[in-house]
């Protein structure tokens, strides 16, 4: 399984954004890719393509993930809820891929943004409840043990 966390960019520079330490943890199966409006990264196309790439977003039709979930390659929008739902609305080809949600009754752990959505999850979290329905619990703890430091952290400065 791989994940590309295509990114807006304002969140590439900012300290709280939490898809870094997703690729930090993940390594090579982490990649991210900064979302552009008018040029979508040919990556993401080729991934899209193939039809092996579902986008998790949870709309009506979403399908909830889990570990007979076939798809190679998973999208997760970087950034806030509200420059998320922009990248997908402006995106027709994200609106054409498949589309996978997760369910959880985690609750964030992460409040270092105003405007968070309720029971909305960060980056990372997502990340997490993502890895744990598709049956790497190892990975999940780990990102989840190093999610718990980057707050403590970020709430010390």
């Amino acid at each position: 399984m791989n994940i590309i966390l295509l990114t807006h960019q304002r969140e590439v520079s900012k300290k709280t954004n939490t898809g870094a330490l997703v690729v930090e943890e993940l390594g090579t199966k982490a990649s991210v890719v900064v979302w552009e409006r008018t040029n979508p990264d040919h990556k993401v196309l080729q991934h899209i393509e193939k039809g092996t790439a579902a986008l998790l977003y949870p709309t009506e039709d979403s399908q909830v993930v889990s570990k007979e979930s076939d798809f190679e390659t998973y999208i997760v929008l970087d950034g806030t809820w509200q420059e998320a739902q922009k990248m997908y609305n402006k995106s027709p080809y994200l609106k054409a891929l498949p589309k996978v949600k997760i369910e959880t009754s985690a609750q964030s752990i992460y409040q270092l943004r105003r405007n968070q959505r309720q029971n909305g999850l960060c980056t990372a979290e997502s990340v997490i409840e993502l890895l744990k329905a598709k049956g790497s619990s190892t990975a999940a703890d780990q990102l989840q043990s190093k999610l718990i430091e980057f707050v403590a952290n970020v709430e010390k400065n």
